[in-house]
């Protein structure tokens, strides 16, 4: 039971960063059911997953909780495998669920080939692109994009700034 408990948080935060793990929503008890193997196509289809999800949640919640979650299972159990009883059916269907995670397949990789290395190589860059990378070719932020301006209550381009009160001690 731990072990089923610890997969259904796992799915409940995929995806979303403000997740608690305590409440699972209706995409990712379909990426649930399709990642442990529970939809196998023939005998528990997408359709049949959300029909449970529907039957079992809370009439306004839009979310499982674990025991709305442990329903589901057991509404699913009979239907996922044919022919056992109705404790080996809901046994098979928790083996499926324990210990699994979210799979990321799919999943956008970066690709690095010579034409974008060279159009990614900052020690290329030049003119005022060149001043936003420092020689390790790290980013500077805003201070390589803006002319920051140093407030210091002098005019502009004064060049003896903060030397006044040494001109006035010599002249005394």
């Amino acid at each position: 039971m731990e072990l089923l408990q610890i997969s259904f948080q796992k799915f409940a935060v995929h995806g979303d960063t403000k997740a608690s793990g305590k409440e699972l929503n209706g995409k990712n008890w379909a990426k649930l059911c399709k990642d442990c193997g529970i939809i196998d196509g023939k005998n528990v289809t997408s359709t049949d997953v959300d029909i449970v999800f529907s039957k079992v949640k809370q009439k306004t919640a839009r979310v499982l909780t674990f025991e709305d979650f442990q329903r589901a299972l057991e509404g699913l159990a009979p239907k996922r495998f044919k022919g056992q009883s109705e404790e080996n059916a809901l046994r098979s269907i928790f083996s499926l669920v324990e210990g699994k995670e979210p799979t990321n397949i799919g999943v956008t990789k970066v690709e690095k080939t010579a034409a974008v290395g060279r159009l990614t190589d900052t020690a290329r860059y030049t003119g005022s692109h060149k001043e936003r990378f420092d020689e390790g070719g790290k980013g500077r932020g805003r201070e390589g994009r803006e002319e920051l301006v140093e407030n210091t209550g002098y005019v502009g381009a004064y060049k003896n700034a903060g030397s006044y009160d040494d001109k006035m001690k010599v002249n005394k």
